[in-house]
């Protein structure tokens, strides 16, 4: 295996940003070389503008796709194979070559080039002239573009980061977000470097964003064109339904960490105001039966307990129902609150450690100049 190195270039190297371009591959072996050379020639043309690096992370591949990456790293100096014994499945690929990337600006890009290579320049060029932290290729927004995706993976995706966007949308002062879930993105390695992750699969980009969010950091989208134009076979269909089941969980499980508060909150108050109804009803009828029998007789020594009784037995669903609504109702809500106060604690603590991060492990790499 070529060992990893900076890219050493001539004096100018650190004269323009440095890029690096990550893709990860699992049993990628009919595409890997073609799709690796397609980017490495689009790369060639930006040379004028950046420096770059390859990195491609063998995610434990059962196949020849570690061999082949291989093989075409061995002819190229500024491309870098990691590899993975096991498939420890996206999040730790990306957390692996985060670590080992040099670039000023890391860009991810998937092997299968669903995204084409020029969304790297025009994400370059977003993250450099509006200073964000992250610049994400989006599908969904307005001019972007979905083309060749299976239907139902295509909904799913577009409710999933719907979902996700609903509950990030008050997190941030910029735009509301269009896609959360998309791995197609450019990242300011200095910033990306502060962000401690743990996700291990795909839930990994939307804990990068929820990070990024808590520490204020800009976050820019570009509209992008997804386009899967490839067949896909009876065996891989069965595969990517067992991915989409996977995916659409871990985007619940990314949605309630972003507002956890919020799945409390919302059925909470939505079950006090259906028990409003039963419970009201049986206040009405309460007070009526009362007025009767404070009519029809002042011997009765709790009439309010009679009136009570007789209104039970008109109608004992609407205390049932009403009183269980209202017990659970005000369970949720202070499960809520609690909740919410801990999400608060949480964003509290990370941004301290973050500072605290930031300020002890400062780069010594020479700043690129302009």
């Amino acid at each position: 295996m070529k060992p990893y190195k900076i890219n050493e270039g001539d004096s100018n190297t650190f004269k323009k940003p440095f890029v690096s371009i990550i893709t990860p591959a699992f049993n990628e072996v009919d595409i890997l070389e073609k799709n690796l050379s397609i980017i490495c020639e689009y790369m060639k043309s930006l040379e004028t503008e950046y420096n770059w690096e390859l990195i491609v992370v063998n995610d434990g591949s059962a196949d020849e796709t570690g061999d082949l990456a291989e093989a075409f790293a061995s002819t190229k100096d500024n491309v870098f194979i990691l590899h993975h014994m096991f498939n420890f499945r996206l999040g730790q690929a990306l957390r692996y070559a985060f670590k080992k990337c040099q670039g000023d600006y890391v860009v991810v890009m998937d092997v299968d080039l669903s995204y084409s290579p020029d969304h790297i320049k025009r994400m370059l060029d977003s993250i450099i002239e509006t200073r964000a932290k992250i610049v994400i290729a989006s599908p969904y927004m307005k001019g972007g573009k979905v083309s060749n995706v299976p239907w139902l993976r295509r909904k799913l995706s577009i409710w999933a980061n719907r979902y996700l966007s609903f509950i990030a949308a008050r997190d941030r002062f910029s735009d509301k977000l269009t896609t959360l879930t998309g791995m197609v993105r450019a990242y300011d390695k200095q910033f990306l470097s502060g962000l401690v992750l743990k996700a291990m699969d795909v839930d990994i980009h939307s804990e990068i964003i929820y990070k990024a969010m808590i520490l204020r950091a800009r976050i820019v989208e570009i509209p992008a064109h997804l386009d899967w134009n490839f067949t896909i076979d009876k065996n891989e269909k069965r595969i990517s339904s067992m991915r989409i089941l996977r995916s659409t969980m871990m985007n619940l499980t990314s949605g309630f960490a972003l507002k956890p508060f919020l799945f409390f909150m919302i059925p909470g108050f939505t079950l006090l105001i259906i028990s409003i109804y039963p419970l009201a009803w049986a206040a009405m009828h309460t007070l009526s039966n009362y007025r009767s029998i404070i009519l029809s007789s002042g011997s009765i020594t709790f009439p309010i307990s009679e009136a009570i009784a007789t209104a039970f037995f008109q109608s004992p669903q609407s205390f049932i129902v009403g009183g269980l609504g209202l017990i659970i109702a005000i369970q949720l809500i202070c499960l809520g609150f609690l909740s919410y106060q801990s999400k608060k604690n949480y964003e509290e603590l990370f941004y301290l450690n973050s500072e605290i991060y930031k300020n002890i492990s400062i780069p010594n790499k020479v700043p690129y100049q302009n």
